[in-house]
């Protein structure tokens, strides 16, 4: 297993999250519910993060379209 780089292992908060996985905050809600998307982390009392290495494993894993 290849280790990452320790930037990959940085915390993305909100805007940051949406931009990378391009998912409105909705979406990614209902996917985190279903056990598909990565969880949150609680970064303090009102705030939440996601790693980045979890958010690139995802988007790594998504299908892609076929021509």
């Amino acid at each position: 297993m290849m280790t990452q780089p320790a930037y990959i292992n940085r915390f993305v908060r909100e805007p940051e999250r949406k931009a990378i996985t391009t998912i409105s905050r909705t979406q990614a809600w209902k996917l985190e519910k279903q056990g598909l998307f990565p969880k949150r982390i609680k970064l303090g009392n009102r705030s939440v993060g996601w790693k980045l290495s979890e958010l690139m494993e995802w988007i790594d894993n998504q299908p892609t379209a076929e021509a």
